[in-house]
């Protein structure tokens, strides 16, 4: 039997290369493509596929959102995220939400046709340096920042005080300060522009 797949990216250049690296394989069928989120949802409960491959970032909905809804309408679906971001945060929302893979649009053409197999059969496929990432991220779970603590940093990125933080958020100055301070020891660094950067490059915060 072949294995039906979902192809979802909203580049249509992309997703006819996607589509041309699989042609040709006796037992991989591509029986639908989306172009955002929505779509993919849509065509997932409609066409029933064993593997779906879904892009991250897409106008509409992004691929984590449509992750979680094919998942929850058809827990039997296998999602294979292909994107070309890596960032710590990228990959653990998608884990999350339940995505089996998660490979990179740089992965060679037989890698790509052996990890769809291999997720169809129950598998999980990553990326080595996504698995990497993940290892690391087990590693240093104690260094996660928490609800509160991400609130703190996010204001400080969009350039708040001490005191507008505490007005913002409904805690005062003091209790600011000893966040901050948590989020240095966390990040390994020692003041909030450093810590900012940081949080950005590893993905904690996302750009504005």
């Amino acid at each position: 039997m072949s294995i039906r797949l979902l192809v979802v990216d909203d580049h249509p250049v992309v997703r006819a290369g996607i589509v041309g690296l699989l042609a040709g394989e006796p037992d991989l069928e591509v029986v639908g493509e989306a172009a955002d989120g929505a779509q993919a949802c849509d065509l997932a409960a409609a066409l029933r596929p064993d593997v779906v491959l879904m892009d991250l970032r897409m106008p509409v909905m992004d691929g984590t959102t449509a992750t979680e809804r094919i998942l929850a309408a058809t827990p039997t679906v296998r999602v294979v995220v292909l994107t070309t971001y890596e960032t710590d945060a990228d990959i653990l929302r998608a884990v999350e939400a339940g995505a089996t893979g998660y490979l990179l649009k740089d992965t060679p053409r037989d890698d790509l046709v052996a990890a769809v197999r291999a997720v169809a059969g129950g598998e999980t496929v990553l990326a080595p340096s996504v698995a990497r990432r993940l290892v690391a991220g087990v590693r240093n779970a104690a260094e996660r920042l928490t609800a509160r603590e991400l609130e703190v940093l996010a204001a400080v990125a969009r350039g708040g005080s001490n005191a507008q933080i505490g007005v913002e958020l409904f805690i005062s100055e003091a209790t600011v300060k000893t966040h901050l301070l948590r989020i240095f020891a966390k990040l390994g660094v020692d003041d909030r522009t450093r810590a900012v950067t940081v949080a950005l490059e590893r993905g904690i915060l996302q750009s504005p």
